[in-house]
């Protein structure tokens, strides 16, 4: 069982930056998949990145691609999306997520965060 919970969201101006957090609970996380999705209203919830239990996988939308950076470290069970550059398009509520393989679907991921929600104005 892995718990999830973000934080690190708010209002930035177009061309700033944010750092999600996303601090996980048990004993599993180190063997877990990492990744974060978005959801805006009235749109599907929407692969943005993720990363392999190691660390030395990645993967990014092409949206984000050059703007987003998401690392994590596992002895504080905690995955960070880095992001730079915001533009009004990113507004949407950022979700956490831990599954056991990489992969762009919601689906794939059993495990899910309460969600913080980034705005970006322009």
């Amino acid at each position: 069982q892995v718990q999830l919970v973000e934080s690190g969201g708010g209002l930035v101006q177009a061309g700033g930056s944010l750092r999600l957090s996303c601090a996980a609970s048990g004993r599993t996380f180190s063997r877990q998949i990492m990744s974060w999705f978005c959801q805006a209203p009235g749109k599907d919830r929407e692969f943005v990145a993720a990363i392999s239990w190691s660390g030395i996988n990645t993967r990014y939308a092409d949206s984000v691609k050059g703007r987003f950076t998401i690392s994590r470290d596992n002895a504080k069970n905690t995955v960070y999306l880095q992001m730079n550059s915001l533009k009004p398009e990113d507004t949407a509520v950022y979700y956490c997520a831990a599954g056991p393989r990489i992969g762009d679907g919601p689906g794939e991921y059993e495990y899910w965060g309460q969600g913080t929600q980034v705005t970006v104005s322009s």
